[in-house]
């Protein structure tokens, strides 16, 4: 995907399917439309399934965002994100801390591929981390200040964006291009419970601050009818998207 063509897309929900087997998952996307979202396949759901189920998936016209946060030395994940791309995913991603000669060499790793590879994505500080949590592991700074340092190191390493909360895409968005993908877990509308993360907005909140896709769970999948709520989403990201002010 172009530059310009991620900031024109109108398809902008990841529907996360964070469920343990492919029956599950194909009765979810057997709900969703194609055109309509893109799904975010994980750890638990493609440990339990493989490789076999994303290609399925992908064959059935959605784009995969394969979520494994790879973390290992440049070599390992630089091998990982082309068994990745082989499998025809839209996007995937790898853990930012993990420095510069890893991120470096998961960007070199799709350059050959030219407009056809995936967008590739760094992980900043997951979204259930709190200010005591960093301290906690040795990080001495404020979510948002790590998030910043990771994103603009992401950016200098040739990736297309990161995840990260929405609190902190305005702090991004003024210090990185205007082109960075900005791709935003823990959306809630105010009815739905935020569970696990604990730095959450809604979703036309999200786009107005900068996002560029959010990835919505359990307010989608666990949803009496998964596919009307989708498109409650898709209402909130369109009414921003054509009334910007």
């Amino acid at each position: 995907m172009t530059d310009s063509a991620k900031l024109q897309d109108p398809n902008r929900i990841i529907v996360a399917l964070d469920v343990a087997t492919a029956d599950e998952a194909y009765r979810l996307i057997d709900q969703l439309e194609a055109g309509r979202c893109r799904v975010k396949v994980g750890k638990q759901l493609f440990t339990s399934c493989g490789p076999e189920l994303v290609r399925n998936i992908v064959n059935r016209g959605f784009d995969v965002f394969l979520d494994l946060k790879y973390h290992d030395i440049p070599n390992t994940v630089a091998a990982a994100v082309q068994a990745a791309a082989d499998l025809g995913v839209w996007m995937l991603n790898v853990h930012a801390s993990g420095g510069r000669a890893m991120l470096e060499a998961a960007s070199r790793a799709l350059s050959s591929r030219g407009a056809e590879a995936p967008l590739l994505i760094g992980v900043t500080v997951l979204t259930s981390l709190a200010q005591e949590d960093l301290v906690e592991i040795g990080i001495d700074c404020s979510p948002e200040e790590q998030v910043r340092r990771l994103a603009t190191l992401s950016a200098d390493c040739g990736l297309d964006g990161v995840v990260c909360s929405a609190a902190e895409t305005r702090l991004l968005r003024a210090a990185l291009p205007a082109d960075f993908c900005l791709v935003t877990p823990g959306i809630r509308r105010p009815e739905d419970a935020a569970a696990d993360q604990k730095r959450v907005v809604g979703p036309a909140e999200a786009i107005a601050l900068g996002s560029t896709y959010l990835v919505v769970g359990r307010p989608i999948t666990r949803a009496d009818s998964p596919g009307q709520s989708l498109e409650v989403f898709n209402a909130a990201v369109t009414g921003v998207l054509e009334n910007p002010d």
